[in-house]
């Protein structure tokens, strides 16, 4: 008994005094992150679409054309910074036009003469400046529309250039929009140079010699004082030796002046645009004043090539909300312009930083969904969660709560979700995406790398949802 006394107190005297070595914290490792039960909604395997179902409708269209290859089938793709930037949804862009088709760029926008930052894939210059105005800012009477962005001029004597770099997108078809679809802009792909014959004075030289004054300069050359001082801007009647002076003397001479005319192109319309179709892709084209026109409105610009496939159409504003794009009616509106078969909505990140609870992001998604069903667009929905971001250097607990807000309402709403939040290891996998270069330094936004691997996850995503979707036929 004595001995088993001894070895228990020996037991308990090492036990007590030895300290629990120190280890470093590592990231939750993804499939270890505890997400909403999501069984209601049929929980997809690793890196699918939640509750998919929703979506079957695009999904069939994918499949139809995939046999027949007869369709357009539109992607609009909704957000903020990071869908104006376009590296996210250029990366998408080109992805799924390699599996299913290019049919064209889809929604362009002059982000240059707003002066602002846009997608490489265009270039935009104007002769004239431009007004500008963003649905970010508060609520203001001017053409915001399809874009997010409101650009206009209230005179004429423009020519607003569009260069397609891309090779990719050449197109065959262009769109304008315009609010009400007015007619404001006529579209020329060339110049002519109109030649007109005319003459001119012959201007000479004259360096001034020693004892020369203008009187007797003016009487060589049969011209008046008063030419010469207002053709070389001399104040006063005295001139210093060595001095150059231009003499427009009295002789003619003939001269033909060049001018160059846009000729605009036989433009058709319909419910939603002015157009005009090429047979050949064209790679550059102006935008040139509507002479029946007093203002001048641009929305966006539509490009289509003459084949079936994906139009994928990026939209987003730098700091934009649901409730931004909520005030805009002429939004909701311009966007049947599109045709959308596939809505996706990326946004989140700034509803956090004016510290917008769940239940309030909730309701300005549903009020941004009723919209758009108000205007007769039934078609089918991704959410995407916003991506982990930390709010003042400390975990943005608000897109937790939103990432998991979407998933609860997916079902009962008839939403498909992509949980990006959860692909990039939420909160506990943050630090991971410093390491590997995707988050910046602020922490908020994005490397163009972090960008484009969201944009390659989402379409590893689509692409396995709707393999699964085939395969359950």
């Amino acid at each position: 008994m004595i001995n088993k006394l001894m070895v228990f107190f020996c037991c308990l005297f090492f036990t007590t005094n030895d300290k629990t070595p120190k280890t470093d914290v590592q990231p939750t490792p993804k499939s270890m992150i505890q997400k909403v039960d999501t069984a209601a909604i049929d929980a997809p395997s690793d890196g699918q679409i939640y509750n998919a179902k929703a979506i079957s409708d695009f999904f069939e269209k994918l499949e139809k054309n995939e046999d027949q290859k007869n369709q357009k089938i539109n992607i609009v793709h909704i957000g903020d910074s990071h869908i104006q930037g376009d590296l996210m949804t250029n990366e998408i862009r080109k992805k799924l036009q390699q599996r299913f088709g290019n049919a064209g760029r889809g929604l362009v926008f002059p982000y240059q003469l707003a002066k602002t930052n846009g997608s490489y894939n265009e270039r935009f210059r104007s002769n004239r400046t431009w007004e500008s105005y963003r649905n970010i800012h508060p609520f203001k009477q001017c053409p915001i529309g399809i874009s997010g962005i409101g650009l206009w001029r209230d005179s004429g004597g423009f020519v607003l250039e569009m260069n397609v770099k891309d090779p990719a997108y050449k197109f065959n078809t262009i769109k304008i929009i315009t609010p009400q679809n007015q007619n404001m802009f006529d579209l020329a792909i060339s110049s002519k140079i109109n030649s007109i014959q005319t003459t001119e004075r012959r201007v000479i030289t004259h360096k001034i010699k020693k004892g020369e004054v203008l009187g007797t300069i003016a009487d060589k050359y049969n011209v008046s004082i008063a030419e010469i001082k207002r053709d070389n801007r001399l104040k006063g009647n005295n001139i210093r030796t060595g001095r150059t002076l231009k003499i427009a003397t009295n002789e003619t001479r003939a001269k033909t002046i060049s001018m160059s005319e846009f000729v605009p192109l036989a433009i058709e319309s319909d419910s939603f645009s002015h157009y005009y179709n090429s047979e050949n892709a064209l790679s550059r084209i102006f935008l040139i004043p509507n002479k029946d026109a007093k203002d001048y409105e641009l929305n966006g610009i539509v490009l289509e090539k003459d084949a079936p496939g994906i139009i994928y159409s990026g939209i987003g504003v730098n700091g934009a909300k649901y409730s931004d794009y909520n005030k805009y009616p002429l939004f909701f509106e311009q966007l049947k312009s599109l045709h959308p078969d596939l809505l996706v909505f990326s946004l989140g990140t700034n509803e956090s930083y004016d510290h917008l609870d769940s239940e309030n992001y909730i309701k300005e998604l549903r009020e941004f969904i009723n919209n758009i069903r108000a205007q007769k667009i039934d078609a089918p929905i991704i959410v995407m969660t916003p991506p982990p971001s930390l709010l003042r250097r400390k975990p943005n607990t608000y897109i937790d709560n939103y990432a998991r807000q979407i998933i609860d309402i997916a079902q009962k709403d008839g939403l498909a979700v992509w949980d990006l939040y959860d692909e990039f290891g939420g909160m506990s996998g943050i630090r991971q995406l410093k390491v590997q270069g995707l988050i910046g330094p602020d922490w908020v936004h994005y490397s163009k790398k972090g960008y484009e691997k969201q944009g390659d996850l989402f379409t590893q995503a689509i692409l396995r949802s709707y393999d699964n979707f085939k395969l359950k036929k």
